[in-house]
């Protein structure tokens, strides 16, 4: 007997087929798209989003309001830093927001295109041909009849309204509820449109965040807003020139029982014109209730208060007599922080004056005899001031909620101060007189040109939804053949592609409408539907 002997460790001959390698950069490239393109990837980029967008709606955000934004940055000194490393006050313009929103999109295109293709070509095709043995679907019913197989089949297309039918020897194949793939591609375009119609909005349009006094006023220019984000391709030279005046603003807050404090009402006064020089007109600004001014929709996003103080140097000269804006802790007491900086006294820059002060809407101590507020709303409004004197550094760039002390001299604090009190300064410095309050309101200016589209998208989204929701996909098939007896057999059987099995009231319909008309065209009455069989 002989044995054969295989030399695994030989090279393979010249020319033969080489063993088989990895997938190269295009065999990559080509797995890399079908998984971006996957509806898996596309939901799991939404929930991305989604879960992304939870920090933007619970940590304050720059384009909203940098007041609390700095609010948090003093409450929170060392969380905040590296909150704002990873862009969590900017989160919807943040660098890892816009690629899960980038990734999304191009999955959304990839994965919607070819689909909408797919149901164009199902569209334009005829109606799948009959299945030879219709007594397996889930419905199904046989009867005969005196009439020929010809008028069964014709009367069958009268039955079948609403559906495609189409011929196929001796039966007819009927579809219908081609509008649900249609609704569910219209509903994943019209989401493909709404991110086109927000991103436009964003990189087309501005927001700009200012805090208005009460009687005083804002004209929409770039060094009026305390805070602009424009758009990458927005023209800020060509801003509307609209101007705003806050005539008067009045907070309301609950008084009694279990929610005592919280917030009853914001309303603003105001008297705006859309260029200048043009007609006045007012307008009551409320929350959720914008003005809309020239393409721009002004809201309102809080409020505040605005301690007046009067300052006289040290020869009795008033050298400051204005309302400063003061930052609210919280929303319960607004309890606010505030830093009253005047540069100039007359007496050079080494006897600038500064005070960092605490404004009470309604005084009271608490049990520890600690200063407080016990309501929101300005009943006993209170301030307490810390002085310093020396050089402000109003060369360097700073806040103007922030007091550097460094290199100055402490003039101690004041006594608690109502409305008309003067702390006399020691030292000769001069005085500093508490003259009341006034109340100031943070507004956002948001010019977004892509508003209207993004509305029509939305609704179109909707509108796709409705019909993937409540349209039925449905074939039925109708076989008629003459029997050995000379009279005509009937089949008809259903299938519904998406309702649960069972539900074949429909299809028992068609049948009994198909019977009775045959039965009043043929001389004899067919028989009743028999062998009829569902999944019920």
């Amino acid at each position: 007997m002989s044995t054969t002997t295989t030399d695994t460790g030989a090279a393979p001959a010249e020319g033969s087929p080489r063993g088989p390698k990895g997938l190269g950069a295009l065999g990559w490239a080509r797995w890399a798209w079908r998984v971006l393109t996957s509806m898996r990837t596309a939901l799991i980029l939404l929930f991305l989003l989604a879960v992304g967008a939870i920090p933007g709606s619970i940590l304050p955000q720059n384009v909203v309001s940098v007041d609390e934004v700095n609010i948090y940055f003093r409450e929170n000194p060392e969380l905040a830093p590296w909150l704002d490393r990873f862009h969590l006050f900017d989160v919807f313009s943040s660098p890892w927001y816009a690629a899960i929103y980038l990734l999304l999109f191009v999955s959304l295109a990839g994965c919607v295109f070819p689909r909408a293709l797919v149901h164009a070509r199902a569209v334009r095709s005829r109606p799948v041909r009959t299945p030879r043995n219709l007594g397996r679907m889930p419905y199904s019913a046989r009867f005969t009849t005196g009439a020929s197989p010809e008028a069964v089949l014709e009367q069958a297309r009268g039955v079948l309204k609403g559906y495609r039918v189409e011929r196929y020897g001796d039966s007819v194949s009927a579809e219908t509820g081609y509008l649900r793939e249609a609704g569910n591609v219209l509903f994943h375009l019209a989401l493909l449109g709404l991110l086109v119609a927000l991103a436009a909005g964003s990189f087309f349009g501005y927001r700009g965040n200012m805090l208005v006094v009460e009687e005083d006023g804002f004209a929409n220019t770039l060094p009026s807003y305390d805070a602009i984000y424009p758009g990458h391709w927005t023209d800020m030279d060509s801003i509307a020139p609209f101007t705003i005046h806050l005539d008067d603003f009045e907070a309301g807050f609950i008084e009694e029982g279990d929610l005592r404090g919280q917030a009853a009402s914001y309303v603003a006064d105001l008297t705006y014109t859309e260029e200048p020089g043009g007609p006045e007109m007012t307008h009551r600004l409320e929350v959720n209730h914008p003005l809309s001014v020239s393409g721009v929709q002004v809201y309102l996003l809080g409020h505040g208060y605005a301690p007046e103080f009067v300052v006289r140097n040290g020869d009795g000269d008033v050298v400051f007599d204005q309302a400063v804006p003061f930052l609210y802790r919280d929303t319960m007491s607004f309890v606010s922080d505030g830093v009253v900086k005047v540069p100039d006294t007359g007496a050079g820059d080494d006897a600038q004056l500064g005070f960092v002060g605490v404004f009470l809407p309604t005084a009271a101590q608490t049990p520890d005899g600690e200063l407080t507020s016990s309501f929101p709303g300005a009943t006993e409004p209170r301030v307490t001031l810390e002085g310093y004197t020396g050089d402000l550094g109003m060369v360097d760039p700073q806040s103007v909620y922030q007091l550097r002390t460094e290199g100055m001299e402490s003039l101690g604090e004041s006594p608690v101060l109502a409305a008309g009190d003067v702390w006399e300064l020691p030292d000769g410095a001069g005085s500093i007189e508490f003259a009341g309050y006034k109340e100031y309101v943070s507004l956002q200016a948001n010019r977004d040109g892509a508003r209207l589209p993004a509305l029509l998208t939305a609704a179109t989204a909707v509108g796709g939804l409705l019909l993937t929701l409540f349209i039925r996909p449905r074939r039925v098939w109708v076989r008629a053949a003459r029997g050995e007896d000379g009279r005509t057999r009937v089949e008809l059987a259903g299938l519904g592609k998406t309702e649960v099995a069972g539900n074949n009231a429909e299809f028992h319909e068609i049948t009994t409408e198909l019977a009775a008309r045959l039965r009043n065209e043929s001389d004899d009455n067919p028989q009743n539907p028999s062998d009829t069989r569902s999944d019920r």
